[in-house]
């Protein structure tokens, strides 16, 4: 592992929270056109295109000083019912019970992270849900993790194969190894134990990324969230103006209940920010709009 001088420094942080930026914006933009393309049965008048809204908070810190903060980006429309895109950046201390699960935190609590994080619940019941998330931590030591992932209501093995195959190419871009190892990872992890099935049809699921190389590791963490902004549209696109009964939307409400869930038993993401002093507000922002029990 490299050292805090060579990985991890002010400078990669600060090109780490530009891109994140970036991506936020260029996704947003991306997932507002399929707003205002929509057509159809679905493109009722009663519904109109979404926009993203913006919302920024800020985190206290110790003994008064900042801690940093974030923005929330969320959209409620007609082809995406509820969509999140939010970037933070953060700095302070972790509690001490929560210091022996994070590497370099042993011995001193202090830490720095920033990341992006991307949530989508779609309308129709026949356009997948998806999760995508890339993002830096830097306590002694300093890492990269991230992953995207698709939930869908009703799996398509075209669809799927589009997915991995998106993931694939670019996993191999930069380590031929990378692809077989994040997608078992993503099935190990995206998988709810007390129902004993996977949330979805998997993906690529990254953490502790730290090669010696941060160059190397920031470009493959750029190809996650720009292989995500490139195949969900897509996705989206292939069944967005398709009818759909009130059977299946059923279903979907079912379903959504399995993604929350997951969210709050089995996330690390959702225990990092409620333990981290995060936004609520937006750390909750992945949970979807309306769900059913059986």
């Amino acid at each position: 592992m490299n050292s805090q001088s060579t990985y991890g420094t002010t400078e990669h942080q600060a090109r780490a929270v530009h891109w994140f930026s970036k991506l936020r914006d260029d996704l947003c933009r991306a997932l507002e056109l399929l707003e205002a393309d929509l057509e159809g049965p679905n493109a009722s008048s009663e519904l109109q295109p979404g926009s993203f809204k913006q919302t920024t908070w800020e985190r206290p810190g110790e003994g008064g000083a900042a801690g940093g903060g974030g923005t929330m980006s969320v959209l409620r429309g007609r082809v995406l019912e509820k969509a999140g895109v939010n970037i933070s950046e953060v700095n302070g201390e972790f509690s001490p019970e929560f210091r022996k699960n994070i590497p370099g935190a042993d011995d001193d609590p202090t830490f720095w992270a920033a990341g992006i994080s991307v949530v989508i619940h779609p309308r129709s019941p026949l356009v997948p849900a998806a999760h995508m998330n890339t993002r830096m931590i830097v306590t002694k030591k300093a890492w990269f993790g991230g992953g995207g992932d698709l939930t869908p209501v009703f799996a398509d093995d075209e669809e799927t194969a589009l997915f991995h195959r998106a993931y694939k190419n670019a996993c191999d871009r930069h380590d031929p190894s990378y692809y077989p190892t994040y997608k078992k990872a993503c099935d190990a992890y995206f998988y709810l134990p007390h129902r004993k099935e996977p949330r979805g049809v998997g993906g690529i699921f990254v953490d502790n990324l730290n090669s010696g190389d941060w160059e190397k590791d920031f470009a493959f963490i750029q190809d996650i969230g720009l292989s995500f902004m490139g195949i969900y549209p897509q996705l989206v696109r292939r069944a967005m103006d398709l009818p759909w009964t009130e059977a299946q939307k059923q279903a979907q409400l079912v379903k959504r209940g399995r993604y929350v869930e997951f969210n709050l038993l089995q996330d690390r993401g959702t225990l990092f920010g409620i333990k981290t002093g995060g936004n609520t507000e937006a750390i909750l922002m992945s949970m979807p709009p309306e769900v059913h029990w059986p």
